[in-house]
């Protein structure tokens, strides 16, 4: 940003228009603003912050101050004019702060609205274009260009007249306040009670980790309670150096005797599994046994039953011969009923058939035509007596089959079951000894069980004492990063620190001319 010309109408100590031609001021590089007290020379620098974003610095803007002069004739407007050069834009900011006038009718006085008008030089015309009365539109448009606020740009560019004066006669606190309002140094004290907060999160992180890791330490003690080193677990309070080294090395002294206690339970294990599984091949050798006395106790019912049955199969057999021969003599007996029955019939029906009969038996006596019928019905009733008894010997043959079956399967039981008593007693001797062996191996079995469930309690507390050891470890990196950003954050306040005082001595610098003293050492 380059300012070329300034004019002053109405505003603060000028009562008339003042023009400042900073392009003269600037030809010979570096200018001075010089005069008594109340000459003006802050009211100068006011008015281009006035130009710039409608309002001055620090607590002249405060509510109820006018920035209008009180030398200023009634009529004559409080008005900034300020023609400045911002990257290639050459751009002219009229503004006009809100006041009292005189009215144009009667007497008496208006209040005028504050008025702003924003302009561009067009070097290719030379003519200047109009942009914008718009307060916050201009506002925006200078913001984004110049790229500060009016806070920032009142802290960077404009300093406070009279505070290094204060500054050289005020004591430790009173220079570091001021320091503080006039470099704005808020954002650095926010920069160091932000890391203070961080190191006090990290040291209460630390303290977390601690107390967690000594949670971790104690559940290991009581789940390994067998071991020697669970009767002195690591002392300490959260937060104390050293403490999670303690805890990681009691732990690995923990787990090695675990691991040590934990071989020596397997190979137990390992001992009572294999006494377990000639003790359970025993007891199925006795259980497979039992099943076989069991089916030649079944198989004696079985023969008692078919002794007791005997007289039973006898009486059947007996019915079954009576059967065959009844069903003999059972076609005739059936064909003379039928004949009966049909003779009957014939009788009513021979009146009617009479008047059916062929021409060639018309004539013909009763004895012919009952000869005729005769013959017909016996070869019929043959023919039906014959595919009845066929059908009955085919029934009676296939159950005759089937006890016939029956009988040799009984037959067959009968052998086997006189087989296997033939060697009853060696076999029942035998046994005996190894159903004693079982008993023996059953007994065995169960005083092993009741030393396998200790065995097991301190496998599940091993493994859990490794997965607490694993989480320890786990701590411990956290504890670790937790360190590492602490101490970054550190690193990090310290140089922000070095290059603000360094920004300090250069800011400082700027002000110095040759040949005049110090503002600060003097």
């Amino acid at each position: 940003m380059r300012l070329h010309r300034l004019e002053i109408t109405a505003f603060g100590p000028f009562g008339a228009t003042q023009t400042v031609d900073f392009d003269a001021l600037s030809s010979a590089g570096l200018f001075l603003l010089h005069g008594p007290t109340g000459a003006g020379k802050t009211s100068v620098l006011d008015a281009v912050c006035f130009a710039l974003y409608g309002s001055v610095p620090g607590v002249r803007q405060t509510p109820g101050a006018s920035l209008r002069s009180d030398h200023a004739p009634a009529g004559t407007y409080t008005e900034v004019l300020l023609e400045l050069t911002v990257g290639d834009r050459r751009l002219e900011i009229t503004r006009r702060p809100a006041q009292q006038r005189p009215k144009r009718r009667g007497t008496g006085f208006t209040t005028e609205k504050a008025q702003t008008w924003l302009r561009e030089y067009d070097p290719a015309t030379g003519v200047w274009n109009g942009l914008s009365r718009s307060h916050q539109e201009t506002g925006e448009e200078i913001t984004q260009l110049l790229g500060m606020s009016r806070e920032q740009f009142c802290q960077v560019v404009l300093l406070p007249q009279g505070d290094f004066a204060r500054f050289l006669r005020a004591d430790a606190e009173a220079r570091g306040r001021l320091l503080g309002r006039l470099f704005d140094t808020r954002r650095f004290a926010a920069v160091e009670e932000r890391l203070a907060d961080l190191r006090r999160v990290a040291e209460q992180r630390v303290r977390e980790g601690d107390e967690r890791l000594l949670a971790l330490a104690h559940r290991m003690a009581q789940a390994a309670g067998g071991l020697d080193t669970a009767r002195t677990p690591v002392d300490g309070r959260p937060g104390e150096p050293g403490l999670a080294a303690s805890v990681l090395t009691w732990a690995a002294v923990a787990r090695t005797e675990a691991h040590e206690t934990l071989d020596v339970a397997d190979a137990r294990l390992a001992a009572a599994e294999l006494r377990r599984t000639g003790a359970r091949a025993a007891l199925d050798a006795e259980r497979d046994l039992a099943a076989r006395q069991e089916r030649h106790a079944d198989a004696l019912r079985r023969r008692e039953r078919i002794a007791e049955r005997a007289p039973e199969r006898d009486r059947l057999r007996a019915a079954l011969d009576r059967s065959l021969r009844a069903d003999r003599v059972a076609p005739a007996l059936a064909l003379r009923r039928d004949a009966e029955r049909e003779h009957a019939t014939a009788l009513s029906a021979l009146a009617r058939s009479r008047d059916r009969l062929p021409f060639d038996l018309a004539d013909a006596g009763t004895e012919q035509l009952s000869a005729l019928e005769n013959r017909l019905r016996g070869e019929l009733g043959g023919l039906e007596a014959a595919r009845r008894a066929e059908h009955r010997a085919a029934a009676v043959a296939e159950e005759r089959t089937v006890l016939a079956r029956e009988a040799r399967a009984d037959e067959d039981v009968l052998r086997d079951a006189a087989d296997w008593l033939a060697g009853w007693e060696p076999r029942r001797a035998r046994l005996a000894g190894r159903v004693e062996a079982a008993r023996d191996a059953a007994a065995r079995a169960e005083h092993l069980a009741g030393r396998l469930e200790p065995a097991r309690r301190r496998l599940a507390a091993a493994r859990r004492r490794d997965a607490l050891a694993r989480g320890a470890e786990a701590a411990e990196h956290r504890l670790a990063e937790a360190r590492e950003r602490r101490n970054d954050a550190h690193e990090t306040w310290l140089d922000v620190k070095s290059r603000r005082l360094e920004g300090i001595a250069a800011e400082l610098a700027a002000g110095l001319a040759p040949g005049d003293p110090c503002q600060v050492c003097g």
